[in-house]
């Protein structure tokens, strides 16, 4: 069982995100603004798969727990998230939403081919198990990688979020393994090391930007 993001693939950066919005949308925004906005909405949290916010407003801290149960909590958390950071246009905030969840806006780690790969000729099976409020499968399509994946365990699908054991359960039957042969990698120590819980076994990787972790899930195929 793998995590999405943060593990096998990293979304673009908060800058890179915006930009592609602002052009989209045809807004002349100068340099230093972009680069302002794109510090505030950083701050905010509120680019999904990026870094969380630094000061939840308190009025979504339940919305934002409950982000991954649903489609629409989870686009209701990250627009309101942007627009507590002052965009140059309210409309923004849902461009910015539909702009994380293209392909374009994601990246695999250069590692995460060649592992799926190994794992695809070992005849191990694979399970992406992600908290997320969209279908990620287009994002392994478009980057050649859906081929090596036999299941995905959604979140939103599910109407259960890691840490809870019940998605690792369902990912465990979905690759007709028990629990105790199953293997879980993932960056969230908290999210990810539920599937413990299950008696799976849990391996951590860091959470870095694509060009810092070259091979960050070297250790998979050692410990299989």
């Amino acid at each position: 069982m793998f995590d999405f993001s943060g593990t096998l693939f990293r979304v673009e950066p908060t800058a890179d995100w915006l930009r592609a919005v602002v052009a989209e949308a045809g807004l002349d925004l100068p340099e230093a603004e972009l680069a302002d906005c794109a510090r505030r909405l950083e701050q905010a949290g509120a680019l999904p798969g990026g870094a969380n916010p630094r000061r939840l407003p308190p009025r979504l801290e339940t919305l934002w727990r409950e982000r991954d149960l649903s489609s629409a909590k989870h686009r209701a958390a990250y627009t309101a998230l942007a627009r507590e950071a002052s965009l140059p246009s309210p409309e923004l905030a849902d461009a910015l939403y539909d702009r994380h969840r293209t392909p374009a806006a994601w990246r695999p780690y250069p590692d995460t081919a060649s592992t799926l790969g190994a794992l695809r000729e070992r005849g191990v099976p694979v399970a992406v198990v992600s908290n997320i409020g969209w279908d990620l499968r287009p994002v392994f399509r478009a980057h050649g990688l859906h081929h090596l994946v036999d299941a995905y365990l959604l979140s939103f699908e599910h109407g259960v979020q890691k840490p809870d054991p019940g998605l690792f359960r369902a990912a465990c039957e979905a690759l007709g393994q028990a629990p105790a042969d199953v293997l879980m990698v993932g960056d969230d120590p908290v999210a990810d090391a539920g599937a413990a819980a299950l008696g799976c076994r849990v391996e951590l990787v860091r959470h870095l930007p694509v060009e810092q972790r070259p091979d960050g899930l070297g250790a998979v195929l050692e410990l299989l």
